[in-house]
């Protein structure tokens, strides 16, 4: 069992390790990506406990702007937490910032985005005791704002990692949030939880090759978990793809690079079909998604009741069990699997 242990920490070491150096030679920002780059502000909230969270965030507001804009909150994978902006630079987040895909946030015409930065730096990767300094980030945030947040309107996604934390924070604080997209997530929501999601609607996206968090044996049970006790199945959605590549039709360095098709709003460059891409609902009917009519759209249509009121604790998380692991094999056979994925992809590097 050691030895198991080892080679999965040397799998996991060599995998992210290879995602990391071909992503930053794979993704080279142009002018105008890096000017959207550029829009996003630095803020930071409250220390609870013993950290707070600084993040980086996107305003539509214009002079003299009353419109009431929705909050979307964007949680980075390992390592693209390191240093401040580099949650934002390294997933293509900035995108959601252009005219373009503002315009697709109905009825506002925008929306504030909060790209959240985990602290890294301290040895945490969305850890449980950045749930509290998280949601006093954005409590505080809502409070700066409050004259142009419209808090029925908040929405949270983010990928690997930071889908976990996704996952999370949609767990301990379900009435906040009007709908969730968690990406390529890095933990297995448990049955004792799954409860808590019943009436939240979610769009999971994950590569059915991914080498890390792996489909067939972490993705696929989370999603028929939380579908099983949903009551707004029909509303939520799942996009699987296989070789992941990014909006252009170039491939990614790792097909557990999910996050972009998610971040050009899952369509291509050309406004067509995402390469190698599929919907269903959580009915298991298929979805067929016509441009412009993406992410960005299927979000929009979700309220909550949420009036913005700040909440201390864990929410639902309190008391519970440690749920501080992400979940990337959850059997023995899911190791192997993953191996091979591994094997596979360094040798098409």
């Amino acid at each position: 069992m050691k030895l198991i242990r080892k080679i999965t920490a040397f799998v996991l070491a060599l995998v992210l390790a290879m995602g990391c150096m071909a992503s930053v030679s794979a993704l080279s920002l142009n002018d105008e990506y890096e000017d959207l780059v550029a829009e996003f502000v630095f803020g930071e909230g409250p220390v609870v406990g013993d950290y707070s969270i600084d993040y980086r965030y996107f305003s539509p507001v214009g002079e003299g702007d009353s419109t009431k804009y929705p909050l979307v909150i964007w949680l980075h994978g390992m390592g693209d937490g390191s240093e401040d902006g580099k949650q934002v630079s390294k997933s293509e987040i900035a995108y959601w910032a252009s005219d373009e895909f503002q315009a697709r946030f109905d009825p506002a015409g925008g929306a504030f985005i909060l790209a959240a930065r985990s602290r890294e730096e301290n040895g945490k990767f969305w850890d449980n005791d950045l749930v509290e300094p998280l949601r006093a980030a954005i409590d505080d945030f809502i409070a700066k704002n409050k004259n142009n947040v419209d808090t029925t309107r908040i929405y949270v996604g983010g990928y690997s990692m930071g889908g976990k934390m996704t996952l999370k924070m949609s767990v301990a604080y379900p009435d906040m949030f009007a709908a969730a997209f968690p990406i390529c997530p890095a933990w297995s929501v448990p049955e004792e939880y799954v409860g808590c999601l019943s009436d939240l609607p979610l769009w999971l996206t994950s590569s059915s090759r991914d080498p890390l968090v792996n489909y067939h044996m972490a993705v696929i049970p989370t999603w028929n978990r939380i579908m099983a006790a949903s009551n707004v199945a029909e509303d939520c959605r799942f996009s699987t793809l296989t070789k992941v590549c990014y909006a252009n039709g170039e491939k990614t360095s790792s097909s557990h690079h999910a996050w972009f098709s998610v971040n050009y709003d899952m369509f291509s460059i050309e406004n067509g079909d995402y390469p190698n891409m599929s919907t269903v609902n959580g009915l298991g009917e298929e979805v067929t998604l016509s441009y412009p009519n993406g992410m960005i759209s299927w979000l929009s249509q979700f309220t909550s009741d949420f009036d913005g009121t700040p909440i201390d604790g864990m929410g639902n998380l309190e008391g519970g069990k440690n749920t501080d692991g992400m979940v990337y094999f959850e059997s023995i056979c899911d190791f192997f699997d993953a191996l091979f994925n591994a094997i596979k992809m360094v040798f098409s590097f």
